[in-house]
């Protein structure tokens, strides 16, 4: 899920960058820290801007640089478990799918594609359904959950794992074609109406 968030930092701008505008050297030094980074409790941080205040400098003693206290806004992505999302996949390998989340790459196991057998055909690098003839390749937009989540140093290292079996999930085209199949119009059932029975007229 992407959140703004809005962090308090002390920045130090050495003299090489006293050429620049203050702001721009404060957003230079902050991005290259922060930028495409993870943290654990912001997420993978996507960018950094809006400098909100940036205080006065100060100068330590044998250090040319000036120091300042700065706030700025940050957009970063944390995927969180039971989030559901449309993204595309990516690759298809023989064990799974890989689906685009935010900045990073999910696997949706084979297992967890869908509930009907798969196999894979290795030259045109798509999954087949065994009975319903479903198929799943690169490029496909799909709709998927995150079912589990391991937060590393680096975006590479970061591991996401996805469903796409419950109901509700799958691939946007397969859903498609259910939600037109439920949205048909019933057949009207033919009620016949009972005959009327003539009374039997009474012999005099």
């Amino acid at each position: 899920m992407y959140r703004i968030h809005t962090i308090v930092d002390t920045v130090r701008v050495p003299p090489s960058l006293f050429s620049l505008k203050l702001e721009e050297a404060v957003l230079q030094i902050l991005r290259e820290k922060y930028e495409r980074r993870v943290d654990k409790d912001l997420g993978i941080v996507l960018n950094i801007w809006n400098p909100r205040s940036i205080g006065d400098g100060k100068v330590i003693h044998g250090d040319g640089a000036s120091h300042h206290l700065v706030t700025v806004d940050v957009l970063a992505y944390m995927p969180e478990i039971n989030e559901v999302f449309d993204g595309e996949v990516t690759e298809v390998v023989e064990f799974g799918a890989f689906v685009r989340a935010g900045p990073l790459d999910g696997l949706v196991h084979l297992s967890q594609i869908t509930n009907d057998y798969l196999s894979f055909d290795k030259k045109a690098q798509v999954f087949i359904g065994k009975e319903s003839k479903k198929t799943l390749k690169k490029g496909d937009l799909v709709r998927a959950k995150i079912s589990t989540v391991s937060l590393k140093g680096s975006i590479p290292e970061t591991k996401v794992g996805m469903t796409m079996r419950p109901e509700g999930l799958g691939k946007l085209e397969w859903l498609e074609a259910e939600a037109k199949g439920e949205a048909r119009p019933a057949r009207r059932e033919r009620t016949e109406r009972p005959a009327k029975r003539e009374g039997r007229r009474k012999r005099e």
